[in-house]
């Protein structure tokens, strides 16, 4: 027998998601690529460090969707738990459920493919979900007879990882919203009757707020989430299919206060675009969102961030209601230099905005979308907010001239403080032939928007660090190690071009480029959004 008091239903994931990446979640994006430059146990813990846990194991923090998961079926009378995956191994005689979730279990999702195409070299949440899955801990649970659950928001790459999933001999995959699904789920597998492999959870399936529970325990750097769904329906884009839902003020807070109690100071607002919290359509209206940051100012002692804002909801809600600047000079930058957040440009081209996002400039018209870009930049940029930005490369209709206006938005977005990611369009069918890329995806038109990404990037990126980020003594080592990355990327910028140049020069002649009907997933494409973590 063991001498732990195990349970029955164990949630966790790899390493890169179970982390709190030294308290600043853009570390975390580390961990969707390759370990470039430094030794990859070096990269590991800048990026993904291990959890303080308890004598069971279980994680100070974790991530929020699993802690949805872990509260879903506690509030139903399960014993289930998260715990760390060093630390599962003390559950194999009681356990009888192994639920694992991830954001990229196979590193096909953005921007990990992109850094996976281009340097040839798996990145490092690919490696380290399969040395979890081959863990003699996992193994053994699955000797055992214990049934595996995988879900979250990359349940969808296992439709691409046949092999894995049988070979790793997962059960059931869950794709979508859990909360309403999991309690048959989990109740099904604890009877040992059988299981269904895959189950989409649709919009019809989703969970009202009532049905979504309150957190037990912390989640990763203070996450809450204020919103689920977003209105603009981009294409390409499976957020787009939730019904919006706002939380209440009070649950909001309630779990503030379950990441304050765990020590938890700070807070992420997590949503697709949180300035439409209680929005009129695309309309950010001050009074709901002043009320927000009230509410969440008062109940947190450190500082707060935002998980996602659009470019269009920031220009308005400035111009129409000064309330950028009031949310930051009377309310955040008193306690804190500065605010982060994601954003998505994903083009300088109206004509590929027209058809890919036509929404997403409202209420401006898309004929207006570079100049929102630009005017939203400068109102971040004013107001001390550090955008991370995506673009998409390479859509299918695309033309050689939208790339030259997405090149020439850069150049207009140089004076801003910023990081600007690209990321380009795969289709699902190529995300095992990593050649496609240098075949189909790669063309000369892109080298310049490249580029300029990352002469942009490397310039801000070293500003920030210098003088917003990792400023805490505790962190100067990781402060030293994020810092000697970007001298070595730095010394090796004027590589890159001729790197690319070359590699489209070994195929001989432009590629063709990708026919529509080779697109069959929302999930191939971000469209600077991000399911809840």
């Amino acid at each position: 027998m063991s001498k732990y008091k195990g349970f029955e239903i164990v949630i966790t994931s790899d390493r890169t998601m179970i982390s709190n990446h030294h308290g600043k979640e853009f570390l975390g994006f580390m961990a969707t690529g390759p370990a470039i430059g430094l030794p990859e146990w070096l990269w590991m813990w800048i990026a993904a460090p291990k959890m303080k846990v308890d004598g069971l194991g279980r994680p100070v923090e974790a991530p929020y969707g699993l802690r949805k998961v872990e509260a879903a079926l506690q509030d139903a009378g399960y014993n289930a738990a998260i715990v760390d995956p060093d630390h599962i191994h003390k559950h194999l005689d009681t356990m009888k459920v192994l639920m694992i979730g991830h954001h990229d279990f196979f590193a096909y999702g953005p921007p990990s493919s992109e850094w996976w195409m281009m340097t040839g070299k798996e990145p490092v949440n690919r490696v380290s979900f399969r040395k979890f899955m081959e863990s003699p801990a996992v193994r053994e649970a699955k000797r055992r007879g214990v049934k595996i659950i995988v879900g979250g928001p990359a349940a969808w790459q296992w439709l691409w990882a046949l092999e894995e999933w049988k070979e790793w001999g997962v059960d059931c995959v869950i794709d979508g919203e859990a909360e309403l699904v999991i309690t048959d789920i989990a109740e099904t597998a604890l009877n040992g009757e059988p299981l269904p492999d895959y189950v989409y959870v649709g919009p019809a399936d989703t969970p009202s707020i009532e049905q979504i529970p309150i957190i037990k325990g912390a989640s990763v750097n203070g996450l809450v989430e204020i919103m689920r769904g977003c209105p603009r329906g981009c294409r390409f884009c499976s957020v787009t299919l939730r019904p919006l839902r706002f939380m209440p003020i009070e649950h909001i807070v309630k779990e503030i206060e379950v990441n304050v109690r765990a020590g938890i100071k700070g807070a992420i607002l997590h949503s697709e675009d949180v300035f439409l919290y209680h929005a009129d359509g695309v309309k950010p209206r001050p009074e709901p969102i002043l009320r927000l940051h009230e509410a969440v100012l008062k109940a947190t002692p450190g500082s707060i961030s935002w998980a996602h804002l659009s470019l269009a909801a920031i220009k308005y809600a400035e111009e129409k209601h000064r309330l950028v600047s009031k949310l930051m000079n009377d309310m955040i930058i008193p306690r804190q230099k500065y605010i982060g957040v994601e954003v998505g440009i994903e083009t300088g081209s109206v004509r590929l905005a027209k058809i890919i996002m036509p929404a997403k400039s409202a209420p401006y018209p898309p004929e207006q979308w570079p100049e929102v870009v630009e005017d939203a930049f400068r109102i971040m940029h004013e107001n001390r907010i550090i955008p991370a930005a995506t673009l998409i490369l390479g859509l299918p209709e695309e033309k050689p001239e939208d790339v030259v206006a997405t090149a020439e938005l850069l150049d207009r977005l140089r004076p801003y403080r910023s990081l600007i990611v690209p990321m380009f369009f795969v289709p699902m069918g190529a995300l095992k032939n990593r050649e496609w890329f240098r075949k189909h995806g790669l063309r000369e038109e892109h080298i310049e928007v490249l580029d300029r990404c990352l002469r942009h990037s490397v310039y801000w990126a070293e500003d920030i660090v210098n003088n917003f980020y990792l400023n805490e003594f505790s962190l100067m080592p990781v402060k030293f190690g994020l810092k000697m990355f970007l001298r070595l990327v730095r010394k090796n910028m004027d590589k890159v071009r001729p790197a690319l140049e070359a590699m489209i020069a070994r195929e001989g002649e432009t590629p063709e480029r990708v026919r529509p009907e080779t697109v069959v997933s929302a999930e191939s494409v971000s469209c600077g959004c991000s399911a809840s973590r």
